[in-house]
């Protein structure tokens, strides 16, 4: 893939992860996710906003909670860019 393409597609990416965040449906996660990515989002790598992009899967509340401490992260869920939301937040 030509490099000015693949550019173009992280770009695109970017731009849905930061939707994504922004309207997540509830008003308290849109505000969480919503100001770590404009933060962190046009910094982050290929691979992280495949990993961001996987984590946006979960739901609300399990967010919610991992970010409130009030459940640990699970194993599958622990990785640098949640680790980097957790950092973002601390408790």
């Amino acid at each position: 893939m030509p490099e000015s393409q693949e550019k173009d597609n992280i770009s695109i990416m970017r731009k849905k992860l930061m939707f994504r965040s922004w309207h997540r449906g509830t008003r308290e996660m849109d505000l969480l996710l919503g100001r770590f990515a404009d933060t962190h989002v046009p910094q982050l790598s290929a691979d992280d906003l495949v990993v961001y992009d996987r984590f946006l899967a979960n739901s609300d509340p399990d967010i919610y909670n991992w970010v409130s401490r009030t459940e640990p992260v699970p194993p599958a869920e622990d990785n640098a860019v949640v680790q980097l939301l957790l950092a973002f937040y601390p408790a």
